[in-house]
């Protein structure tokens, strides 16, 4: 089973990079086949972002919910991750 991760940027947001980076290293040690991520831009899906209640950048969602609406340590990054992930085996 995988676990769907979305990283919520706009353009010029320089902790929305530092954000992706992490998820991105996280994702892969993890295991990179158990976590499908993309990154969402936020002036191009501002439908399904208001919809998730996301009000600020970075933000991230694991399996369609909100769960951090900042930039989250890479210890409770990791622990959200690795809980959803036991929850999905």
């Amino acid at each position: 089973m995988t676990v769907k991760v979305e990283v919520f940027t706009s353009p010029g947001c320089t902790k929305c990079a530092h954000a992706r980076e992490v998820l991105h290293k996280m994702a892969d040690e993890l295991g990179g086949d158990r976590i499908q991520w993309r990154e969402v831009d936020i002036l191009k899906e501002l439908d399904y972002v208001v919809a998730l209640g996301v009000l600020s950048t970075p933000a991230i969602a694991i399996n369609d919910e909100l769960v951090f609406t900042g930039l989250p340590s890479a210890e409770k990054l990791r622990t959200a991750l690795l809980d959803r992930l036991d929850k999905e085996t």
